[in-house]
């Protein structure tokens, strides 16, 4: 019976006091529309950074590192010293080993989604005039896609004209604008090996990364030997991309009981990039959750006005038999009550925000602005708000259930 009149007692409060709810219930609906906006507008730019770094980045590369030439005479105890004057990189060569073996071995791994052999090499690109330098990948043009989704960056030509022809190259769109190339034009190729060759462009992509574009070059994976000096044999790069990025470390752990080169996941390729993604996810967490806190402080302060305004209707209700237990859910029924109502226009303002920004196109590789509905943050946004709100009404109602009645009374 007392539940009811607690109820009873709670609804009467919020319907008396209308315009007090009312600027509680707007404090919340403010600070949870912004909260779920901002939060979802972060979720949105880390996942659009992320799959602009997947387009050319695989989520780990097996190479072989440079490494330094160590002292040949190593000394017998603590007091011998033994020095090397000027120590040098001591690699010749950047070749993987029977890459064909290891590739096969790699694809055997129940976690391997992609795995890509690869030739990169420094070059030149000349015109007349006009020089530019740059680095290019030769590859299988199907397996590069099938990873990356290099023909959907395609702007001009096809991928299928690149697979077999040892002539062909596909260039960046920063490299045609700046040397004035379309399809069919032939462009001048110089490598850091010295190796010149005439090639025929077949394709012209655009990534959005603008180093990328101005930069970048695919070639036959044969082509890319010759250019380098080196037999069919010769690969100095492995790609592998796995189901669940997040986890290339752990992954990649694994793969380096399979081989002695350098496995790198993606984390530590990026790590300066991701730890300034975290910052700046961090700084506007921050801000939308003090936006909700304060919000939540009104709540705290109406239910304390409300507290000091029915103190003496607090100590008869006491004093008829209503345990301290009572009173507490009385004015939590009103912070909840308030809360729900204020996240349930939060979440639909927060969601007419969001709606209205992924409509708006940005233009060029970006599209429309990376921003999407998330299940899970409007779930999450619900329960912190509610957390929030019920402990902005616990604090007033726990005071107000230790009132004691004789001592109001007296007064």
């Amino acid at each position: 019976m007392k539940k009811n009149i607690n109820i009873d007692i709670a609804l009467t409060h919020i319907v008396t006091r209308r315009r007090q709810t009312l600027i509680a219930i707007l404090g919340v609906t403010l600070g949870l529309s912004i909260y779920l906006f901002i939060n979802s507008l972060v979720s949105g730019f880390t996942n659009f950074s992320r799959e602009e770094m997947f387009k050319s980045s695989p989520h780990i590369k097996i190479y072989h590192d440079d490494e330094i030439s160590i002292p040949l005479i190593f000394p017998k105890d603590s007091t011998e010293i033994v020095a090397i004057i000027n120590p040098q990189i001591t690699t010749l060569s950047k070749k993987i080993v029977d890459p064909e073996a290891l590739l096969k071995r790699i694809k055997q791994e129940p976690y391997v989604v992609n795995a890509i052999e690869q030739v990169s090499f420094d070059l030149f690109y000349n015109r007349g005039q006009a020089q530019i330098n740059g680095f290019g990948s030769g590859v299988d043009i199907f397996e590069y896609d099938a990873m990356f989704k290099t023909g959907k960056t395609l702007v001009a030509g096809r991928l299928e004209d690149l697979q077999n022809n040892l002539n062909a190259i596909i260039i960046g769109s920063g490299i045609a604008e700046k040397l004035n190339l379309a399809i069919d034009d032939n462009l001048t190729v110089t490598s850091s090996f010295g190796v010149v060759k005439r090639m025929k462009i077949v394709g012209i992509f655009t990534s959005g990364l603008t180093a990328t574009d101005n930069s970048k070059s695919y070639v036959n994976i044969s082509t890319a030997q010759q250019f380098v000096k080196k037999g069919s044999s010769f690969v100095n790069d492995i790609y592998i991309n796995i189901p669940d990025p997040d986890k290339s470390d752990i992954y990649g752990a694994r793969l380096r009981q399979l081989t002695t080169y350098t496995v790198e996941d993606w984390k530590t390729t990026n790590a300066d990039a991701l730890s300034s993604n975290r910052t700046r996810n961090a700084l506007m967490n921050a801000i939308s959750l003090s936006i909700l806190i304060v919000a939540a402080f009104g709540i705290y302060n109406i239910l304390s006005s409300t507290i000091s305004q029915k103190i003496n209707d607090i100590a008869i209700l006491k004093a008829i038999g209503f345990s301290g237990s009572n009173v507490v859910w009385i004015f939590l029924i009103e912070a909840i009550f308030m809360g729900l109502v204020g996240i349930f226009i939060g979440l639909i303002a927060g969601g007419i925000f969001i709606a209205i920004m992924s409509n708006v196109y940005m233009g060029g590789h970006i599209g429309y602005f990376p921003i999407k509905f998330e299940g899970g943050l409007f779930a999450s946004s619900s329960a912190l708000g509610l957390f929030i709100t019920i402990c902005a009404g616990y604090f007033p109602a726990k005071k107000a259930a230790d009132v004691d009645p004789v001592e109001i009374f007296r007064k």
